[in-house]
C-alpha cells in the first residue's frame, strides 16, 4: 500500500536487491496511479486501488499511507490472514503491535497479537539504531537530543517546494539573504517560512506543551522500543535543507558512568551502525545517503557532566529510517 510514494519506491528496489522471495506482487496506490505499470524483477506490474477483498489470498501487506488509511486498511489485511508491516504512525504505541528496529528488538516480532507489527518514525529509528548497544550496556537515564530533519521526511512535496525555491532564487541568495534585506522567498504549501537557504525548528504539528507530534515520537517510540519506560527525553526537531538524510546530536546520560572509550567499542561492533574515523569523524546525510548503516562520529565525553556522551548520528530517512526496516522485518517473519 503506497506503492508510488517515495518510501514506497524504495521499499520495491530493496525487495529486488535483497532477493526477497516474491511469488505474486500487488501494488496498491490512489485511485490516480491505477493502471500505472511498475517495473519489479523484470516484468511491469499494475497499480491497483483499495477495495474490498483485495488481501484475499496475501501472505505479507507492507503499508506505506497516512494514519488514518492505514487505520482503517491495516486490520482488514490483517484479518484476511496476511501478515502487515505498518510504516504509519497508526498503531506503533498500541500494546499488542510490536514497534520494531530490526537490529534492535527483533524478538519482539514474535509478539504480533494483531497481526501487525509497525516501523518507528525515521527520525527514531536513525538515533535508537546506534543507542541500543549503549543502553543494554549502561542503561540511558537521560537524552537531550536536536534532530536535523531532510525536506524527504515530507514525502514528494517536501522535495519539489525545496526544488522550487532554490530555483526561485537562481544564483542570487547570497545577495538576498544578507542581514536587512528582508526575505526573498515566500513560504510554499509545506512549511510556514521558506526552506531554502533556511532552518525551521518545527518539524510536525504542535502537540502538547508546545512540543511537535515528531518531537513526542521520538520521546515515546525509544521507550517502546528499548522497552524502558523511563528513560528521560527532551527533543527538538528542526527541518533543514537536505533532500535525504537525517542528522541527531543526542546528549545521553546513563545510570552508570560509560566513557568514550566503551562507547566506541561498543558502536564498532553493533549491527546496523558504522563508526566513522574512530568515533571522531564527521559523517554527513550525503555520506550515509543510500547506504543501510546508520553512521557515527562525534563522539566526545561531556565535561560539564561527568559518564555523560555527546554524539552526532546520521542515516538515509528513506532506506534505512522507512524502507529498509519494512524489508528487515519481513525477513524475520520467514
Amino acid at each position: 500500500m503506497g506503492a508510488t510514494g517515495l518510501v514506497g519506491t524504495e521499499m520495491l528496489r530493496l525487495l529486488e536487491q535483497r532477493s526477497f522471495p516474491v511469488d505474486a506482487l500487488r501494488l496498491y496506490a490512489s485511485p490516480r496511479s491505477e493502471g500505472r505499470l511498475i517495473p519489479f524483477a523484470g516484468d511491469d506490474v499494475p497499480c491497483e486501488v483499495l477495495r474490498d477483498g483485495c488481501f484475499d489470498g496475501l501472505d505479507l501487506v507492507i503499508v506505506d499511507v497516512d494514519d488514518p488509511l492505514s487505520a482503517e486498511w491495516s486490520p482488514k489485511a490483517a484479518a484476511a490472514g496476511a501478515a502487515v508491516i505498518d510504516k504509519s504512525a497508526a498503531f506503533r504505541m498500541d500494546p499488542d503491535v510490536p514497534l520494531v528496529v530490526a537490529e534492535v528488538n527483533p524478538e519482539d516480532m514474535r509478539e504480533m497479537r494483531k497481526g501487525i507489527a509497525s516501523c518507528p518514525n525515521c527520525t527514531t529509528m536513525i538515533p535508537v539504531t546506534a543507542l541500543a548497544p549503549l543502553h543494554r550496556a549502561a542503561r540511558i537515564d537521560r537524552m537531550v537530543v536536536s534532530s536535523y530533519q531532510s525536506v524527504s521526511g515530507a514525502g514528494q512535496a517536501g522535495l519539489h517546494e525545496l526544488d522550487a525555491q532554490w530555483r526561485a532564487l537562481d544564483g542570487r541568495a547570497a545577495d538576498l539573504m544578507r542581514a536587512g534585506t528582508g526575505d526573498p522567498l515566500v513560504a510554499g504549501e509545506v512549511w510556514s517560512k521558506p526552506i531554502a537557504g533556511n532552518v525551521i525548528p518545527l518539524a510536525g504539528s504542535v502537540r502538547e506543551a508546545g512540543y511537535t507530534s515528531e518531537e513526542w515520537k521520538m520521546v515515546r517510540e525509544s521507550r517502546k522500543i528499548l522497552h524502558d519506560p523511563d528513560i528521560r527525553s527532551t527533543v527538538t526537531c528542526v527541518r533543514v535543507p537536505v533532500y535525504v538524510g537525517h542528522a541527531v546530536t543526542v546528549n545521553v546520560r546513563f545510570h552508570r558512568p560509560m566513557t568514550k572509550a566503551e562507547a566506541v567499542e561498543l558502536l564498532a561492533a553493533a549491527p546496523g551502525v558504522r563508526l566513522v574515523d574512530g568515533g571522531d569523524g564527521i559523517p554527513t546525510p550525503q555520506d550515509a545517503a543510500g547506504i543501510d548503516p546508520v553512521l557515527v562520529g562525534r563522539v566526545r565525553e561531556d565535561p560539564s557532566e561527568p559518564g555523560t556522551l555527546d554524539l552526532w548520528i546520521t542515516g538515509d530517512n528513506l532506506r534505512k529510517g522507512a524502507a529498509l526496516n519494512g524489508v528487515q522485518m519481513a525477513e524475520l517473519l520467514l
